[in-house]
């Protein structure tokens, strides 16, 4: 099947959104379908080595004028000019409204959700999209966003939902020779792997380094102003902020954490305050920690339970509890057996359940042929 993905941000760039985004244009194409990304320009490294994906699908960068509705449905129209200038697709699939909307009568119509969209501009866009005839599935991340989802737009009846999580890789080889980390050579290491932003449970961490003084904290990712944010108030010398790494380079980290934390709060916000996803978040990092036999301790959230277990594939605590996370964090890095078993489990159940090629089935399960239209949910 030739499949146009649509993406709205930049590639490559610091934010979740790419790693998605590449990763499943890469599972696509693991998969046997032609498909091209349309996206806009980042940071101008080679995509595919930043990324670490294995396929080399087209990319074609379309620029937006400014960041504004108009410019967002300028950036549209250029999107679609380029798609209909080239191969006719099968399918239009993608997590941009806006040149959704411009595609919308090219080709059977793919819109995927991570949260419940307030920001675009006029009012009703998301709602056309939702409305339009060449709609034939909606994938939402978990199955909180699917139900708010149907709630909101309930007036327009059955959507035809498919609930697809995040995902991981499986790890390749384990590296020849280990990352160099700062630290103790003779400390455990907690890892921490994401954005720093507001939700994240960053002083969480920061608490819990200062009542494990023998161990060693790793916090990689961040914006450089969020980072030097959280360095000021940092009190422990064993904290090191690595800063952003590109994705194909965090299996080095990974297979250097004893212990990874995943403390979001109850909100959870996205860069800049631009929106709150504590809600509805599937979280990447959850997924990758699993898929690489990391021994977790994680937020005990709705949202988080419906992947995770507590003493099945990770200990959970409430975000708002720093004694129970501190008991988490003791209790696994006294017992060996337990992040072993934590660990073993969950890369099982990524192996098992969380590929970006089984999502990619899934996602398309049943589109492709003649027969694609509408159909009711399949949630």
């Amino acid at each position: 099947m030739r499949i146009a993905y649509l993406h709205g941000g930049g590639l490559p760039s610091p934010f979740a959104n790419g790693v998605h985004v590449m990763r499943m244009c890469d599972a696509f194409a693991a998969a046997g379908h032609e498909v091209t990304l349309y996206s806009a320009p980042g940071s101008g490294e080679d995509p595919y080595a930043y990324y670490g994906v294995r396929h080399r699908f087209p990319i074609r960068l379309v620029a937006c004028p400014d960041y504004t509705p108009s410019g967002y449905w300028k950036r549209a129209e250029d999107v679609r000019t380029m798609v209909v200038d080239g191969p006719a697709p099968d399918l239009v699939y993608g997590r941009d409204p806006y040149a959704l909307a411009a595609l919308s009568d090219l080709a059977p119509l793919v819109y995927e959700i991570h949260q419940l969209r307030e920001d675009l501009s006029p009012a009703g866009t998301e709602e056309a999209l939702l409305g339009a005839p060449r709609l034939v599935r909606v994938v939402a991340i978990t199955h909180a966003l699917a139900r708010d989802l149907r709630d909101k737009y309930a007036a327009m009846g059955t959507l035809p939902i498919v609930v697809a999580p995040d995902c991981a890789d499986p790890p390749g080889p384990a590296p020849t020779e280990g990352l160099p980390l700062p630290g103790r050579p003779d400390a455990l290491s907690v890892g921490y792997v994401g954005h720093l932003y507001d939700g994240r449970g960053i002083g969480l961490v920061l608490e819990l380094a200062e009542r494990f003084p023998s161990l060693d904290f790793h916090l990689v990712g961040g914006m450089d102003e969020d980072r030097a944010r959280w360095q000021r108030v940092c009190r422990s010398p064993h904290v090191h902020f690595h800063g952003h790494r590109p994705p194909a380079t965090l299996g080095e980290y990974y297979a250097r954490f004893d212990v990874v934390l995943a403390p979001y709060e109850h909100k959870v916000y996205l860069w800049g305050k631009l929106g709150e996803t504590g809600r509805w978040a599937s979280p990447m990092k959850v997924f990758e920690y699993m898929s690489h036999g990391c021994p977790m301790i994680a937020s005990d959230l709705p949202v988080l339970r419906e992947v995770l277990r507590d003493r099945v594939n990770c200990l959970l605590r409430p975000p708002e509890d720093p004694d129970a996370w501190a008991g988490a964090l003791h209790e696994l890095i006294t017992d060996a057996a337990l992040r072993r078993r934590l660990g073993a489990e969950g890369r099982r159940q990524v192996l098992e359940r969380y590929t970006w090629r089984r999502r990619a089935d899934v996602v398309l399960a049943g589109l492709g042929g003649p027969e694609t239209g509408r159909s009711g949910p399949a949630v």
